[in-house]
């Protein structure tokens, strides 16, 4: 019993283009939102949440839609080729409704068309926040809990404001972000925004309307992309298939961040810049991983031989087939398991997704560092790891891994509260690459241990249970997160690190869903060779 390495890397290709999409989204539309329309961390973390309630909604409807569907391409690639396909579409239209917006803050958003006057129009661009915001009020402090003071009082007059450089230079030559700028500069920038968006509200509306129907959009799909992996791969081979499938989606993830690294878009001076080369990027990319999916990928055949072959190892009685007929009833414990193990994704989601969706903010105004390169090494650290701790769970069980993988991220979000402006740069990145092999050993087995209660005809509808608890949790902290990033920007970790440890104790208690370690392999086996 072997799994079908190339087939089920194919078959990565959906989540490739689903994750390449959101690493985009999480790390871009904040920012946009914060730095172009000058929306506070909790307005903007109300609107981050938005995708996730309707996936509420979303994911599991098409999750069990897909489940009924028959076509002669399948149950689930005509979800996602149609969703993919207007998903690129409205990505690139949304970068327009931000160009608008750029253009209404005028010679402010200057700062990259030409890089032999960036200094002057950086002056000029400051010059015109400083016009608009003499009484602007805001915290001394970088935790947020001093004092509000006005502008004029902090800042003696406009060339004193405008010469703040972005970074400063130690005795050693380290170089790093300028504290007063993050202090001073940033939040005079974002209320100078705010007024902007006040007085010509139609980008931001434009903005909203053309995110809503994106994200619908994203949520057609989700749930049949990620079914289709257990259906073409029987029971005990899930763990493996899901470390190729969630290694897929990783590499994805680092396409972005390397996209990011490329134009710039961690940097100060960015803050403003266009993003229509951005969004155009990614939109290319999602559409060649669906080129390659449709080009290699056949749904009804795959089904049908991973139906054969459980008949074949008694894994099933008989080939199931699509109906919905003779669902299979979970049992008093296989219950409670459900709904620990859906409880601890909802936990562990809510630490983590409150890091990744504010890392950006926080990277620049707490750390002085750019939020790309730690993130890609996170990335990169999961890619490592999806391989090894799908052979490790094949040995030692799925919750046993989730466990360590909790303690992983949980660790690494505890010790990264600590860390500020004069931290080592070091440090911090590897946290974050133990976080990211923590998260890689959470992901490759949590979503098998809750599609392994299911029958064959109700994989796509217990996605649904899986990303419903996933979504309740990144609905709630975006806008519970926000509220405490508004009083202090250093709750971020403190924050993630007691719901993450929250989420060690539910799964503890679960009993279902695991799967037993098999006798001895060889590595090929372990990484899913023929």
């Amino acid at each position: 019993m072997k799994l079908n390495y190339k087939r089920t890397v194919f078959v990565g290709f959906a989540f490739f283009l689903i994750v390449a999409f959101w690493q985009a989204y999480d790390t871009i539309v904040p920012k946009i939102l914060t730095d172009k329309f000058g929306l506070s961390q909790t307005v903007s973390g109300a609107i981050m949440a938005m995708d996730n309630i309707f996936a509420l909604f979303l994911l599991p409807l098409f999750g069990a839609l897909s489940d009924r569907f028959s076509s002669r391409f399948g149950r689930r690639t005509p979800f996602v080729v149609i969703g993919t396909l207007v998903a690129a579409v409205l990505l690139i239209t949304l970068s327009f409704a931000d160009g608008a917006q750029r253009q209404n803050l005028g010679n402010a958003v200057d700062l990259t068309d030409d890089p032999a006057t960036v200094v002057n129009e950086y002056e000029q661009g400051l010059g015109t926040i400083w016009d608009a915001n003499p009484t602007v009020q805001f915290e001394l402090d970088e935790g947020g809990f001093g004092e509000k003071r006005p502008l004029q009082e902090l800042i003696a007059d406009r060339d004193a404001f405008t010469s703040i450089p972005m970074t400063v230079t130690d005795a050693d030559g380290k170089t790093s972000t300028n504290p007063i700028y993050t202090g001073v500069v940033v939040p005079a920038r974002q209320a100078y925004a705010a007024q902007v968006t006040s007085a010509n509200p139609g980008p931001l509306i434009a903005f909203m309307i053309l995110l809503f129907f994106l994200l619908v959009a994203m949520g057609t799909f989700r749930s049949p992309a990620v079914a289709l992996m257990p259906d073409v791969t029987v029971k005990p081979l899930r763990s493996k298939g899901n470390a190729i499938i969630n290694l897929m989606g990783t590499v994805g993830g680092i396409f972005i961040l390397l996209l990011g690294v490329v134009l710039g878009t961690g940097s100060d001076a960015n803050a403003l810049m266009s993003y229509t080369a951005f969004f155009g990027t990614v939109a290319a990319l999602m559409l060649v991983a669906l080129g390659i999916f449709v080009w290699r990928v056949r749904e009804n055949q795959w089904v049908q031989e991973m139906r054969d072959e459980s008949v074949r190892l008694h894994l099933e009685e008989t080939p199931e087939t699509d109906s919905a007929e003779g669902e299979r009833r979970l049992s008093r414990g296989e219950k409670l398991s459900l709904l620990l193990i859906l409880s601890s994704v909802a936990f562990w989601y809510m630490g983590y997704n409150a890091v990744t969706s504010k890392y950006s903010v926080y990277a620049g105004s707490v750390l002085g560092m750019d939020y790309n390169t730690t993130l890609l090494l996170a990335n990169a650290a999961g890619v490592v790891s999806y391989i090894p701790v799908g052979f490790l769970s094949s040995r030692f069980g799925r919750k046993k891994m989730i466990l360590s993988g909790v303690l992983m991220l949980g660790g690494s979000f505890l010790v990264a509260s600590f860390m500020r402006t004069d931290s080592s740069p070091v440090l911090m990145n590897v946290l974050f690459v133990l976080a990211g092999i923590g998260w890689a050993t959470i992901n490759v087995n949590s979503y098998p241990m809750a599609v392994e209660l299911a029958r064959g005809s109700q994989v796509g509808k217990y996605t649904g249970y899986y990303y419903t608890a996933s979504m309740a949790a990144q609905v709630i902290t975006p806008v519970f997160s926000g509220v405490f990033l508004d009083m202090s920007m250093l709750t971020l970790f403190p924050y993630a690190t007691v719901f993450v440890a929250l989420s060690f104790v539910t799964m503890l208690f679960v009993r279902h869903g695991d799967t037993k370690p098999e006798a001895k392999q060889t590595i090929l086996d372990g990484i899913g060779g023929d």
